[in-house]
């Protein structure tokens, strides 16, 4: 199975610094992280479109040609923070299908959107999914055209019930989910038991371990932090096993979000310990 890295690993580097965090001393632009990549002999990457400098023409072209050269699988990533905020916003809506353009521009043959996030999971679902089914169906219908699938992440917000629901309601093979091992564990969803339930319809990944953090309130997000693959509470081996099983065509990408105490600062030796456990997976599984 191939093995990949999401570039909001590196956010604190592209500027998204969390408030008990320090600004990175070097900055990182996104042909900065392609090198990283290429360095850490990824097979594909996953590329978070709010730390694109700009959506011009060239820039983007000149993009895939450095994604085509180094040989790179790729997933285009939209959504980031909130997405559609749960249906509450009907301007990103029309963001997200402006965005399809450009992950076409670069190669991508699927693109991650995001429906909400933590700001609203203690809000009524039901209506909030009736809303995004309907709006990720007429995305569905224009990516599709353009040949790009739609993965909906589960966003520290929607169980795998919830989040299969509004697969089946988009109705669509071009419609799915980028799987995050961690944010079901978030909303208290076991993440094997999810994967299973949903192997079918995954096109991208959001490798992802964590572990509690003393001191953190249990209802905070961030409770459950980052830590390096094979080091946190998520049964990645499992998961990978699922997905090979079911035929998953995509990448294994490793991602962070809020590093673990024991990793603040420390950005690098993670993504290089995770890089070497999901190449171990892989071989495994060969």
């Amino acid at each position: 199975m191939k093995i990949g890295i999401d570039s909001y690993c590196y956010h604190r580097f592209f500027g998204e610094v969390y408030p008990t965090q320090q600004p990175a001393a070097e900055p990182y632009t996104m042909e900065k992280f392609l090198d990283r990549a290429k360095k850490f002999g990824c097979d594909g990457v996953s590329l978070e479109s709010c730390f694109f400098p700009e959506f011009g023409a060239e820039y983007l072209e000149k993009l895939r040609l450095k994604l085509d050269d180094y040989g790179f699988d790729r997933v285009y990533a939209w959504g980031h923070p909130d997405g559609l905020e749960a249906g509450g916003n009907l301007a990103a809506k029309d963001e997200m299908i402006a965005h399809i353009a450009h992950a076409k521009a670069v190669g991508a043959s699927v693109m991650r959107v995001v429906g909400s996030s933590f700001t609203f999971r203690f809000e009524p679902h039901r209506p909030q999914l009736e809303i995004l089914a309907k709006w990720f169906r007429e995305a569905t219908d224009i990516a599709e055209k353009e040949g790009i699938k739609l993965a909906v992440e589960n966003h520290v917000d929607y169980n795998s019930d919830e989040i299969l629901w509004l697969i089946e309601e988009v109705g669509s093979d071009h419609f799915g989910i980028n799987l995050d091992t961690a944010n079901f564990l978030r909303v208290l969803d076991d993440p094997v038991e999810a994967t299973r339930k949903l192997a079918k319809h995954v096109f991208a990944t959001h490798i992802k371990d964590i572990r509690p953090v003393k001191g953190v309130d249990v209802k905070e997000w961030c409770y459950f932090a980052s830590v390096a693959a094979g080091e946190g509470l998520i049964e990645i081996e499992k998961i990978a096993q699922i997905l090979k099983d079911s035929g998953y065509e995509g990448f294994l990408a490793f991602e962070t979000d809020m590093p673990h105490p024991d990793y603040e600062g420390r950005e690098e030796e993670m993504v290089e310990k995770s890089i070497r456990h999901l190449k171990k997976i892989s071989s495994e599984l060969a």
